[in-house]
């Protein structure tokens, strides 16, 4: 899209659109190759090679920022006085950015401000009747009808102004406090007001515009216009035409100026880190840790010898009273992982730790007939039931000397674990 060629420039933050224009007329400025002097000439900064000082321009990121303006600081980038301005209080945006309107030397409040023309344009224009409330105190002590001519309009040098919204809120003696919204934007519009009513302004803030609030910022501190407030603006004033890859804040509420200014130089995206309150509330919302039982039967047992002084954890999960049969009627293996009871020598007769979670006396077969390991991780102490007993007959009974399977896999498994 074709522009004024001194809009670009001061898109591109160079200087400001008059500056834009000396600019230009000094011969400064060349498009594709041909030094451009003269004024109101168009081009397309995506197409066009735009050059100042022999410098390309690259279009800023849109960014826009809401500034709490303390008192005694002008309302300008820079100031033939020396007085303090409020782009000294937005420099660690990278970007050059102007105040959207402006306010007097001697109130404070919000105070936005951006480097998209077009946004401060139509905030700025008269038919937007963009909404500015202000809290001023003044000398005397008002009642509710002497708020009638704000409300009504009052006469000034330059006209009528426009009703306006008022309301009392407070006494302090002989001064009174009141909050005020206007839809226009004349010089110093507040002050002359109370010096045609007889109410003289003490002292005077703004604290919201265009609905973004200075709520949570100190006089001097800033922060960058959230998604929400964007698109509010955007509803009501039709501005920003594009709000993605602007320098906004979170949709959550305010953000912080320096924590804003740093991911804004770095281009880093950070993801927050769940807080320990929110991570106790979900554990806590999965109730009490219950343990994971992969036998049918859960009885009491005596303490197996895992748990011995050495302080090592048993690895059983359920404990079966010695009468509980490894087996079901129907010759199925339990899947307790009950510890043998002391009875039960707990290492191989070479000194090794068994790595079989079963340990089972004589009596009790450790493999079915065809010669399977048995699955059971229980221990049984007590005769088989009888509904095992033609069962058992028929498979062969280990000998105590010879050492079961699980035993003479211990030494390799235990091997690797070494390695």
């Amino acid at each position: 899209m074709e522009e004024r060629l001194q809009k670009i420039i001061a898109r591109a933050g160079v200087a400001s659109r008059r500056a834009s224009e000396e600019i230009i007329l000094a011969g400064r400025v060349r498009v594709n190759g041909r030094v451009v002097t003269e004024l109101g000439l168009k081009a397309d900064r995506q197409k066009d090679r735009i050059e100042v000082d022999g410098k390309r321009l690259v279009s800023e990121a849109p960014v826009y920022v809401a500034l709490h303006k303390p008192r005694n600081v002008v309302s300008t980038l820079r100031d033939p006085e020396g007085r303090p301005t409020v782009a000294d209080h937005v420099r660690g945006t990278g970007a050059r950015l102007y105040p959207v309107g402006r306010l007097d030397f001697a109130t404070s409040g919000i105070l936005l401000m951006t480097n998209d023309g077009d946004f401060a344009n139509a905030l700025l224009h008269p038919r937007g009747g963009v909404p500015k409330t202000y809290v001023l105190k003044v000398q005397g002590v008002m009642s509710d009808d002497d708020l009638t001519p704000w409300r009504e309009g009052i006469r000034l040098e330059d006209g009528v102004t426009l009703p306006a919204e008022a309301r009392l809120l407070r006494h302090e003696g002989d001064k009174t406090w009141l909050e005020v919204t206007l839809r226009e934007g004349r010089n110093q519009q507040i002050r002359r007001m109370g010096e045609a009513t007889g109410w003289p302004v003490m002292r005077l803030a703004r604290t919201t515009f265009a609905g973004v609030s200075s709520e949570g910022l100190r006089p001097g501190e800033w922060r960058a216009l959230t998604v929400d407030e964007l698109l509010h603006i955007r509803e009501a004033f039709g501005v920003p035409k594009r709000i993605r890859g602007a320098m906004m804040g979170a949709s959550s509420g305010p953000v912080d100026h320096r924590r804003t200014a740093s991911s804004v130089r770095s281009g880093a995206k950070t993801s927050p880190r769940p807080a320990p309150e929110a991570a106790g509330a979900a554990a806590r919302s999965r109730g009490p840790t219950q343990p994971r039982v992969r036998s049918r039967a859960n009885a009491d047992a005596p303490s197996a010898p895992g748990q011995g002084p050495a302080g090592r954890m048993a690895r059983s999960r359920t404990d079966a009273p010695p009468s509980t049969s490894a087996r079901s009627p129907a010759g199925r293996t339990a899947r307790s992982r009950t510890d043998a009871p002391p009875s039960t020598p707990a290492r191989s007769p070479a000194g090794r730790t068994a790595r079989s979670r079963t340990d089972a006396p004589p009596s009790t077969p450790a493999r079915s007939p065809a010669g399977r390991t048995a699955r059971s991780r229980t221990d049984v102490a007590a005769p088989a039931t009888p509904g095992q007993g033609a069962a058992r007959s028929a498979r062969s009974v280990r000998s105590e000397t010879k050492p079961r399977a699980a035993e003479t896999r211990a030494p390799r498994a235990r091997g690797r674990e070494r390695r």
